[in-house]
C-alpha cells in the first residue's frame, strides 16, 4: 500500500471547506493549510467583503464631500497666465448687446444665438445722458405688431375736473324765526301745517295779550288829548312789538283797542318748523314759526384736502364768498340728471373736517320751482381751469406779481408710467429707438374734449414725440425681462392694433421717416440749410438723416452739415475740397456725383486700405463698399472698421454703421452678398 493513498485528496479538503467550516482538514500538509484559508477567505467571502467596501467607501464620500471637492477645485484650477488672460475677453450678442456673459459656452437667452468674443471695456456702449433712464431699438415689424403709436407733445389749456358729493341745505341768508313779542295766549293759528307755503305780510297767527291792551289804550287816549310826542311814543312801542302801520291806522279807524294781535309772515318761503299749537300760552321770545325762502339753495361739497391748494381761496370777504372767478362749479342731481345747478358764488371752509378729511365747498344755486330740496344729494364737480391754479403761475415783472398761464406742455394719460420713485415717458428718438425719460408731472386733468392729459412740469420739451399706445410694452421690453417683454409684443396699453395696419414679418425701414425723424430735432433754419444741402460732401452717396441727426459744421465762414462723426477728420484735414462739394451739392440743376467711378482711384483710399493686413486688404477690396452704406466706398473715411457678423468678416465704412450692422445679421449678409456677389 502506498503510504500517501490515506492522505486527502485537495478536492476532499474543499469538499470539507465547503460542508462545514471548522478550519483546515487534520492531517492536511503545510502547503494544504496555506491554500485552504486562501480559497475559504478570498473566494468563499469574496462577494461578502464585497458589499462591505462598497458601504466603507460611501461612508468616506458622505463625511469627506466638501473636502474632496476643494482638492478637485485645487487640481482643475487654471495657472494665474491662464486665468488673467480669460480675465480680458467677454462674451456678448451681438444683436442684444446688453447680454454680456463670462462663460463661451453660454448662449444669448433672448435669440438663443452663439454669443461673440471681445476685450472687456471695447463695447463703446454710450452713457444715457441725465433724465433717460432706458433706450431700447426695435424693429420696425416688431413696432407695427405691438401697435405703438406715436403723438407730438403740445401745449394744450387744460382743466382740472375736481368730483365731490354734495348734499342740498337751506340758504341760511333767507331763513326767519317767528316769535311772540309780548306775552299772551295764541288764540288762533292760520299756518297750521309744516311745510305749508306763505307770502309774505300772511296771516300766521292770532295773539292775545294784555299788555298789548294796555298800550293800544294808551295810543288812542294820546291821540284823543292830541299830544303828538305820546302818540309816536305810543307807535314805537308798538312796532316794537310787531305791529304795522296797517294795523296801528285800524286802531284809529275803529276808536277802540283790540284785544287781539295779527302776526304775519316776513317772508315768502316755506314753514319748515311749527312751535305752538292754538291755546298755548307762551312767553316773550318763544319762537313761533321758523320759515325759509327756497328761490336759492346752498349745496355743500365735500372737497379732499389733496385737491384744496387748487382751488384759490381768499378768506378775507366772507359775506360776498370766496373769490373763485373763471372756476366753473356745477351740480347735478339724481332726479335731473341732465339739469346741471351753476354756482353764483362760492366759499370755502377754512378748516379740515378731521373724521372725513375733507373741506367743505359752498356754493349758492337758483333753485326755480323748488326743484331742489334741502336734504339730498348731487354729484359737484369743479373745473378750475390752468389760468387759476396757483402751481402753474409764473413770475411777473413785480416781485411780488404772478403771471397766469393758459396753455401747459402735456402728455395723454396712457403715455404716463408711474413706477412708484418716479414717472416715465418714453420718446421716439429716431424710427425705432425709444428712450425713457424722466419727468416732473402735474395732477390729472382733461382738455375740451374731456380727454386725460398730464402737464409736463419738467423732462420733455414741446414737438418730442411720445409713445402714446403700447408704452407699456417698450416699458417691458427696457427695464423689465427682455425675454418677457418680447412675448407679450402683439397687444398695446390701449387695445389692439389697427385692423388696417398690414403687419409682415418682413416689414423694412422707412428711409424717409428715419431721415425726417433726424431732420426733426434740428432748428427750422438748420432743417432749411440741410434739406437744400441733402447730401454729405465727405460720404459720397450718402443722405443727410440717413446714419442720425446731421451734424452742424462750420469752415471758413460757412455752414454746412456732414452725415456722421466720421466725416468730420476730413472736414478739417482737407477743407477746400469739402466746402467745393457743398457748393456743388447747394447749386440749382446740378446733380452730384453720388458715388465713384469703378476707375477712379482715390490716394486717400489706397492708403487707408494699405493700413490694413495682406489678408484683410484682399475682403476690403472684393467688397469696395459698405455693408450699411451701399454707395460709401471703403477707406473714404479713413481706415476701414472690421466687424464680424455670424461668423463671416467683413468691413464698414466707419464705426458709426456698427449699430445699424449688428442690428439686422441676417440683412447685412445679405449685403454683403450682393457687394462680393458670393452665393
Amino acid at each position: 500500500m502506498n503510504p500517501t493513498d490515506n492522505q486527502p485528496s485537495t478536492s476532499d479538503v474543499k469538499h470539507a471547506n465547503s460542508s462545514l467550516v471548522t478550519g483546515p482538514p487534520q492531517g492536511a500538509t503545510r502547503w494544504q493549510k496555506v491554500m485552504w484559508w486562501l480559497d475559504f477567505i478570498v473566494l468563499v467571502n469574496l462577494a461578502r467583503l464585497r458589499f462591505v467596501a462598497i458601504i466603507v467607501a460611501i461612508g468616506v464620500i458622505i463625511t469627506q464631500w466638501d473636502t474632496l471637492v476643494a482638492y478637485y477645485e485645487r487640481w482643475t484650477r487654471p495657472s494665474n497666465q491662464v486665468a488673467s488672460s480669460a480675465a480680458e475677453f467677454e462674451w456678448f450678442c451681438p444683436m442684444h448687446p446688453s447680454i454680456i456673459r463670462d462663460n463661451p459656452k453660454e448662449k444669448c437667452p433672448i435669440c438663443f444665438m452663439p454669443l461673440s468674443k471681445r476685450k472687456k471695456g471695447s463695447s463703446q456702449a454710450e452713457a444715457l445722458p441725465a433724465g433717460i433712464t432706458s433706450r431700447v431699438q426695435l424693429s420696425p415689424y416688431r413696432v407695427v405688431l405691438a401697435g405703438i403709436h406715436v403723438w407730438r407733445a403740445t401745449r394744450l389749456p387744460l382743466v382740472k375736473e375736481i368730483t365731490a358729493v354734495g348734499y342740498v341745505e337751506f340758504n341760511e341768508e333767507k331763513q326767519r324765526i317767528v316769535s311772540a313779542r309780548v306775552a299772551g295766549r295764541i288764540d288762533k293759528l292760520f299756518a297750521n301745517q309744516t311745510g305749508q307755503m306763505v307770502n309774505k305780510g300772511d296771516k300766521l297767527a292770532l295773539l292775545y295779550s294784555p299788555d298789548l291792551v294796555v298800550t293800544m289804550q294808551s295810543l288812542l287816549d294820546a291821540r284823543r288829548s292830541g299830544n303828538s310826542e305820546l302818540v309816536e311814543g305810543s307807535k314805537t312801542r308798538l312796532r316794537l312789538l310787531g305791529i304795522d302801520e296797517e294795523q296801528i291806522n285800524e286802531v284809529f279807524a275803529d276808536g277802540k283797542a283790540p284785544t287781539e294781535m295779527t302776526i304775519r309772515s316776513p317772508i315768502t318761503g316755506h314753514i319748515i318748523r311749527k312751535g305752538v299749537v292754538e291755546g298755548q300760552y307762551v312767553e316773550e321770545g318763544t319762537v313761533l314759526y321758523e320759515v325759509a325762502d327756497l328761490s336759492s339753495v346752498w349745496i355743500a361739497a365735500q372737497i379732499y384736502e389733496d385737491d384744496v391748494p387748487f382751488l384759490q381761496t381768499d378768506h378775507g370777504s366772507v359775506a360776498n364768498g370766496t373769490s373763485l372767478e373763471g372756476t366753473d362749479i356745477s351740480a347735478i342731481t339724481p332726479v335731473l340728471p341732465d339739469q346741471p345747478f351753476t354756482a353764483k358764488r362760492a366759499f370755502v371752509f377754512p378748516h379740515v373736517n378731521p373724521a372725513t378729511r375733507t373741506v367743505t365747498l359752498r356754493f349758492e344755486v337758483d333753485n326755480p320751482g323748488h326743484q331742489l330740496r334741502p336734504g339730498a344729494t348731487a354729484t359737484v364737480k369743479v373745473h378750475v381751469p390752468i389760468s387759476k391754479m396757483p402751481m402753474f403761475a409764473i413770475a411777473g415783472d413785480a416781485a411780488d406779481a404772478k403771471k397766469s398761464v393758459d396753455t401747459v406742455l402735456a402728455v395723454p394719460e396712457t403715455s404716463v408710467i408711474d413706477t412708484g420713485s418716479q414717472t416715465i415717458v418714453y420718446r421716439e428718438a429716431s424710427p425705432g429707438v425709444y428712450e425713457g425719460v424722466s419727468i416732473v408731472i402735474g395732477p390729472r386733468m382733461a382738455d375740451e374734449a374731456g380727454a386725460v392729459f398730464f402737464p409736463v412740469l419738467k423732462g420733455i420739451e414741446e414737438g418730442d414725440r411720445i409713445v402714446t399706445s403700447g408704452s407699456f410694452l417698450v416699458d417691458a421690453e427696457t427695464r423689465l425681462n427682455p425675454a418677457a417683454g418680447s412675448i407679450y409684443f402683439g397687444g398695446s396699453s390701449s387695445g389692439k392694433p389697427q385692423a388696417n395696419t398690414t403687419v409682415r414679418p418682413t416689414t423694412p425701414e422707412d428711409p424717409k421717416a428715419v431721415i425726417n425723424a433726424a431732420f426733426a430735432s434740428l432748428d427750422p433754419d438748420d432743417q432749411a440749410l440741410a434739406r437744400e444741402q441733402k447730401y454729405c460732401p465727405v460720404l459720397k452717396g450718402s443722405e443727410l438723416g440717413s446714419m442720425g441727426t446731421p451734424l452742424r459744421v462750420t469752415v471758413e465762414g460757412e455752414t454746412f452739415f456732414v452725415c456722421c462723426k466720421g466725416c468730420l477728420p476730413k472736414t478739417k484735414s482737407s477743407p477746400k475740397e469739402v466746402l467745393a462739394r457743398v457748393r456743388d451739392l447747394r447749386e440749382p440743376g446740378k446733380l452730384p456725383e453720388l458715388s465713384p467711378t469703378s476707375d477712379e482711384v482715390d490716394p486717400e483710399v489706397e492708403e487707408a486700405l494699405n493700413s490694413l493686413s495682406a489678408d484683410d486688404q484682399l475682403i476690403a477690396r472684393r467688397q469696395k463698399f459698405c455693408v450699411v452704406q451701399n454707395k460709401a466706398l471703403l477707406g473714404s473715411m479713413g481706415p476701414p472698421i472690421k466687424i464680424e457678423v455670424n461668423g463671416q468678416t467683413m468691413f464698414l465704412c466707419c464705426d458709426n454703421c456698427r449699430k445699424t450692422a449688428l442690428k439686422d445679421p441676417a440683412k447685412t449678409i445679405e449685403r454683403w452678398k450682393v457687394l462680393t456677389k458670393s452665393p
